[in-house]
């Protein structure tokens, strides 16, 4: 076993999150506890604050994240899909708008990770994306005939979210905090 006080990599999360994967799959954990774990998880610093996660569970032979953690779709096509609350995210997410609306809220998302990337792919639709307070935020994206506003101040200490992709006839909103919009 490596020294518990050995600063913990992204290899080291994504082995302790494959573990939790498989005992949610299997029904050792409940959704509620994995989505705990999987928090403490990417958010340890440490290999010592990774063990207790998985002490109680078995060994699973996996090579590296689940896909669920490295890439999801959310489509929404004539129709509006609000994601918030507590879920987890993947490392990509495409966000998929034709003639309908997104609502996503990551501040209270379980983040795989210190960057994650989320794509937006927006034909006369909007989409929003909530980031935790402390994010950095690159916007990468285009617009033709539509908005992009990405709003607030960046923190260094805070995960990485890189916004790219394309709109066309669409608003893509990037915010952060609780106040700024409501999600009803």
């Amino acid at each position: 076993m490596e020294k518990p006080d050995l600063r913990a990599s992204d290899t080291d999360r994504d082995r302790v999150a494959a573990v939790l994967g498989e005992a949610l799959a299997t029904g050792r954990l409940t959704s509620v506890e994995h989505a705990d774990r999987l928090d403490a998880a990417y958010t340890a610093t440490t290999v010592g604050e990774l063990v207790p996660l998985t002490h109680d569970l078995p060994d699973v032979s996996a090579s590296g994240a689940p896909e669920a953690v490295e890439r999801q779709v959310i489509d929404a096509t004539f129709s509006k899909i609000v994601r918030k609350g507590r879920w987890v995210a993947s490392r990509r997410t495409r966000l998929s708008a034709r003639f309908g609306a997104l609502i996503i809220d990551l501040s209270d998302a379980v983040l795989p990770g210190r960057e994650i990337t989320v794509e937006t792919a927006a034909w006369f639709s909007k989409v929003i994306v909530r980031v935790p307070a402390d994010a950095h935020v690159i916007d990468e994206g285009s617009s033709m005939f539509g908005k992009r506003n990405v709003t607030g101040g960046s923190q260094a200490d805070g995960p990485l979210i890189r916004v790219t992709g394309a709109s066309k006839f669409s608003k893509v909103i990037v915010t952060r905090g609780k106040d700024d919009w409501n999600l009803h």
